[in-house]
């Protein structure tokens, strides 16, 4: 049977080599039928060969590995909060050197020989001169980021793969390695590769700034980007220099931001490309570089900096403006700190967010703060509720009109949603209510970037897509209410909001929203209203929290909220704190100390704690919860 197969495939592919036409065949994308050709006629491979890969031995190995051994060191962690992030299974994580061959693979281990028996060995060798077309070997022929999805690999003993890998460049430019994501599961569709392959880049961007910090330690180190909540993110620009102020090495990011190619930056002055002078600079050096600043370049671009090494004093000291503060949103929970800093991250390479969490628990204004943090916040930010327009107006809201299109139509017609949102972004809520038919459509949009208005014509369109929901999207794409592909296209990076009652940043976020509806006014709690607002369990969320403590203010005639202003539906559900306290059993001693200690060591960091536990993050917050745990109450103590 398999040989039957490969031969059908080996068929396909000498097909291509003689010019027919398979434009809906594996290799209507130009870069498969590009790498079947070189393995065809620069190789001289044969695509039925069912020969195992070559496998270095082991003392050549251990020596490829010695060459890369800090860019291993730095992957290992990558590589596993990757595999983790793909829910592991039917998933391999590899990572290789700029010749093909495995250094490093991270798999569950159930699973190993599924792919040992694939050919994924450490020390195989995977490039496109021995293996054909693939993942890791065409991703580093073409120097991009590559899908190959089971029949568009070359061999046909690869072809029950599905690989999706990216470079990782040096800070020269160089190909330095690839890392690869790779499964063996038929199931495996090529549009579910969308979120694979940007979990992927992110991960290999990362790699790739790591080796950079840690390659120049040594050195002068400028950070900037063009917002000041950027620097310190991935997508910085990253200028390392040495003691006379000469340039050694820039990273691609630097070189776009900069307008430059790299033969024009190395070795030249630093100074010669930015607006001040080089004393002025190292001034305002840091042993952490974590504050930046205004920096101008000399063509007058604006960025933000941060400059890594010892500072230099000048005679006059250089004030730093602050990192402006997020506004419109509480981050006290150290998991939703997370949560925004990877939001950012893929926001910023335009990998669209998808909010999951109860209704009312804020996903509209996390999707505005991660706006007003982006390079975007000076355009605009267009909220769509997919579940409260009628259907029949939700085409005209999204996709707008011309004039005279349909009866009942503006003169002038009307600019929908997405036009609106023209260089921002536009904020999709209740996504999963989205009628079928106006989903196809805006999959073409997001695939096209080009809106077509009711009666119109087609509209070029930049803008990128978060959207939220309160349901459950892959139940609704199995009863067929909801587009497989949409989903794979929206899901970039998935953030599951907490429910308020799970959050561990209740009682600042009590007085964030207090302080926001008394608005001018000084309004505060007094402390038996504060303990029953803050033991209710707000089945509403944020929402229900605002909406009660806007009333509270406004029929509040003095400074301070009473206990007796609170409505009587939550002040009959007292908090835990007022009821008598339980004995606990040297059992539960024993487990609140345990809690308390993984607590300080991963620094209150809920994701990690919950990891460390080996619990989940729900869990976690109900131990806080029955042990009366958290950072406020122990600092009061």
């Amino acid at each position: 049977m398999h040989n039957d197969q490969f031969s059908r495939h080996a068929q396909q592919v000498l097909t291509v080599a003689r010019g027919h036409d398979l434009a809906q065949g594996p290799a209507s994308d130009p870069s498969i039928a590009r790498s079947w050709l070189r393995c065809l006629e620069d190789y001289h491979l044969d695509p039925a060969q069912t020969i195992a890969p070559t496998v270095l031995e082991q003392g050549r190995l251990l020596e490829s590995r010695e060459r890369l051994q800090q860019v291993l060191h730095i992957a290992g962690n990558e590589m596993n909060s990757l595999h983790q992030q793909l829910s592991g299974a039917g998933h391999a994580v590899l990572l290789t050197d700029a010749r093909g061959v495995i250094l490093n693979c991270v798999t569950a281990p159930s699973e190993r020989k599924i792919f040992e028996r694939a050919g994924l060995w450490l020390g195989a060798d995977w490039s496109e001169a021995r293996e054909g077309t693939n993942g890791i070997g065409t991703c580093l022929v073409e120097r991009q980021s590559v899908t190959i999805h089971r029949d568009e690999h070359f061999r046909g003993r690869h072809t029950g793969l599905t690989c999706s890998a990216s470079p990782v460049f040096d800070p020269h430019g160089e190909l330095l390695a690839v890392l690869d994501v790779s499964s063996a599961r038929e199931a495996v569709s090529r549009q579910s590769q969308f979120h694979t392959m940007a979990l992927v880049n992110l991960s290999a961007k990362m790699i790739e700034s790591c080796y950079f910090l840690r390659h120049f330690e040594h050195h002068w180190l400028l950070r900037f980007h063009l917002q000041a909540e950027s620097v310190g993110l991935f997508s910085e620009g990253l200028l390392a220099f040495d003691g006379e102020g000469r340039i050694c090495a820039a990273n691609q990011s630097a070189l776009n931001l900069l307008g430059h190619a790299r033969s024009g930056l190395l070795g030249q002055p630093v100074e010669a490309f930015f607006d001040c002078s080089l004393d002025q600079l190292l001034s305002r050096a840091s042993a952490n570089a974590t504050a930046s600043w205004p920096l101008r370049t000399r063509s007058g671009r604006s960025l933000f900096a941060a400059l890594r090494g010892q500072p230099r004093r000048l005679p006059t000291p250089i004030t730093r403006p602050e990192k402006p503060p997020l506004a419109g949103i509480c981050l006290g929970d150290p998991a939703l700190q997370d949560d925004m800093r990877k939001a950012l991250r893929v926001f910023e390479r335009d990998v669209p967010l998808l909010i999951n969490g109860e209704t009312g628990c804020g996903k509209e204004a996390f999707a505005k703060a991660v706006h007003q943090a982006s390079q975007r916040s000076g355009k605009a930010f267009v909220a769509l509720n997919c579940a409260a327009i009628p259907e029949n107006l939700i085409e005209s809201e999204l996709f707008g009109y011309r004039g005279g299109s349909f009866t009942g139509a503006l003169k002038e017609g009307m600019r929908g949603k997405l036009q609106q949102a023209d260089g921002g972004t536009l904020f999709l809520d209740e996504i999963g209510d989205m009628p079928v038919a106006l989903q196809t459509r805006l999959l073409r949009v997001l695939e096209d970037r080009l809106v077509v208005p009711i009666g119109g014509e087609p509209q070029a369109v930049n803008v990128r897509i978060i959207s939220a929901t309160h349901r459950n999207l892959l139940e609704r794409v199995q009863d067929g209410s909801f587009r497989e592909d949409l989903y794979y296209r929206l899901n970039g990076l998935e953030i599951a909001l907490p429910a308020l009652r799970e959050r561990s940043d209740k009682s600042q976020l009590l007085d964030f929203l207090l302080a926001q509806e008394a608005g001018e006014r000084s309004v505060g709690l007094k402390p038996a209203a504060r303990d029953v607002l803050l033991g209710y369990a707000w089945p509403g969320n944020i929402r229900q929290m605002r909406t009660v403590l806007r009333t509270l203010v406004a029929l509040c005639d003095t400074s301070l909220i009473e206990l007796e202003d609170v409505p009587a539906s939550i002040r009959q559900v007292r908090s835990a704190s007022s009821e008598p306290a339980l004995s606990h059993s040297p059992l539960d001693d024993a487990e609140r100390s345990a809690l308390l200690a993984t607590l300080e060591q991963q620094r209150w960091h809920m994701s990690h704690t919950a990891q460390q536990l080996g619990v989940s993050r729900n869990t976690l917050y109900r131990k806080l919860r029955k042990y009366d745990i958290s950072r406020s109450s122990l600092a009061q103590r």
